[in-house]
Formats: C-alpha cells, structure tokens, sequence
C-alpha cells in the first residue's frame, strides 16, 4: 500500500494483524495520553504506559475509559521509566518508543547510550511528514530537529534515512530535493555544492533507490509550473517526495512556515535506530503526537 495522505497512514496501521507495540517513557501527562489512547482505541498501536501509575489511570479515565484496558508499568522516576522501556526494546516486547513527561536531554541521553543497545551504526535523523492542502501528496522534510549543522556525509545519511522510511510507506523510488536558493554551483554557497556532490554519489550508486536533484530551490522543487516557465528539467521537479535542508536554521524555518501559514498537518519519528522514535514537543498539539505515533507503527513493524 503507498502511503499518500494522513488517512492512508493511519488505515495501514489500523489493517496490520500484528499491532506495533509502542512503549511510553513516562506516560502520566495529558497531551502524551490524549494521543495514546485516540492511537489504542482505533487500533494503531498496542501501547504500554511506563510512569506513576496512578496518574496515568488518573488521565484515561478523565478520557472516559478504563484503565484496567491498558497496560501499564509503575515506575518511581524518569531513569526507572527509561529502563523498563530499554529493556522491552531488547528483549522486542515492544517495537517503538515514545517520549513523554521527560525532558528531551535525558531521554536521547539513554537512546545513544551504546549500552542500551538501540543504536544501528547508522547516524540519527529526523524523518517529518507534512500533508499540505496545496501539495498533491505528502511531502518529507529532513532533518529539522537533530542534525544542526550537517555536513556532506551527515546529509547522506539524512537521505538514506529518510529515503528507508518513505521505501517503507510504499514509495518505491522517492524523488528527492537537496534545497538551495539557487540550481547553480556557487563555492561562496555551501549547500550548493553538497548539494551536487549528492546528485554526483546519486548517480555513481553510492546512494541508491532514489533520484537525487540539486542544488534545487524549493519553489522548482514543489511547484510544476514554475519549473516550467525557468525551463527547468528534472523528474524531481513540482514532484519531490522529501526535501533535505542545509542546517537546522532553514528547516525549522521551512517547517513552520508549513505548519503555520500553509495549513499542514505533521508527523514524524526519529530515524537511524533499531526501532521508530516518536520524540515530539508536549506543547505539540493532539493530531501532530496522533499521525506520529501512525508513523511509528508503520514503521515498527517494516511494512
């Protein structure tokens, strides 16, 4: 099934026979088990809720349910919760993690912890889904949240990430955008350059089952007219399926912009490890942590 909207996502995980289980690091807050349960009851995930246990049953029955429906595992603090969830991931009780009421530092400290063993070798990214009202089909961006300055290897692994999740989500070969202001080389502009020595490894086959166009500016890389009138041919062009931004400044910037003011709904999980890591804001509204959590589960299972 190719995934080309919020909805296909979700209906994936909802058919799959074999629900990914999602282990919750402190689980007792409202926005965390607002979007946990809405994914349980439907169907998308099998969570088990790791924290104080009374406040987590405290939440799901302010939701309307029983507690007793849902797994839960008492733990006395963050670096208990963090444990119990470690252990189920090596022990593959549980196929993705999610963060909860947990500062952010202390929970990636325990995922690159290489005594935990979640690590694949492979570089961590940031794999975000935006389904926007005025593009024709979900579109990725990376990474806006854990690479801050990458350089050329780092974007090449960024890509293969990024390129492994969209493979997954049944987009057999991803049209992808390296973004710059400019489709010429400049040496005064960095991005451009990697930009082409991407494009130059995508066409040698050392980053493969893609296509790769860049340096590329965002406008050609989203919108086929415009590719049109500057006579700009790429099979990427008005078509991309993931766009990779220079450093963390631009991404951010281009992420708000397409939540903000395009209207985009979002999903996304952290890459590069053995299992999905939903790792979103606890400001993050309700839908965002949802279609995080349908991301994760597609991804968990390798479907």
């Amino acid at each position: 099934m190719t995934i080309t909207c919020f909805s296909d996502l979700t209906a994936n995980a909802i058919a799959a026979r074999e629900k990914t289980v999602l282990a919750v690091v402190e689980a007792h807050d409202p926005g965390t088990i607002g979007s946990v349960v809405k994914a349980a009851e439907e169907g998308i995930i099998r969570p088990v809720l790791i924290g104080r246990a009374a406040g987590i049953g405290k939440l799901i029955v302010e939701s309307g349910l029983n507690p007793s429906d849902y797994e839960t595992v008492d733990s006395a603090d963050s670096l208990e919760s963090l444990n119990i969830a470690v252990e189920m991931i090596r022990s593959g009780k549980a196929a993705a993690l999610m963060k909860g009421m947990l500062d952010t530092a202390e929970f990636m400290k325990a995922v690159v912890s290489k005594d935990n063993g979640l690590l694949t070798g492979s570089r961590l990214s940031l794999g975000a889904l935006y389904e926007i009202p005025k593009y024709h089909k979900l579109l990725a961006v990376s990474d806006v949240v854990v690479n801050l300055y990458p350089d050329l290897e780092c974007k090449r692994a960024i890509i293969e990430n990024a390129v492994g999740m969209l493979r997954t989500l049944g987009i057999a070969h991803p049209k992808v955008a390296v973004l710059a202001a400019v489709e010429k080389i400049n040496p005064k502009m960095p991005e451009t350059v990697d930009a082409d020595a991407l494009k130059k490894m995508n066409i040698a086959g050392v980053i493969s089952g893609c296509v790769i166009e860049g340096p590329i500016s965002f406008d050609l890389a989203t919108i086929a007219e415009a590719a049109s009138i500057k006579g700009y041919d790429s099979p990427v062009a008005g078509d991309a399926d993931l766009l990779v931004v220079h450093d963390i400044a631009s991404g951010n910037i281009l992420a708000k912009c397409l939540t903000g003011m395009a209207g985009a709904m979002t999903a996304g999980t952290i890459l590069g490890a053995k299992i999905p890591i939903v790792l979103t804001s606890r400001s993050a509204e309700t839908s965002d942590k949802y279609y995080s959590i349908a991301l994760a589960a597609c991804l968990g299972r390798g479907e």
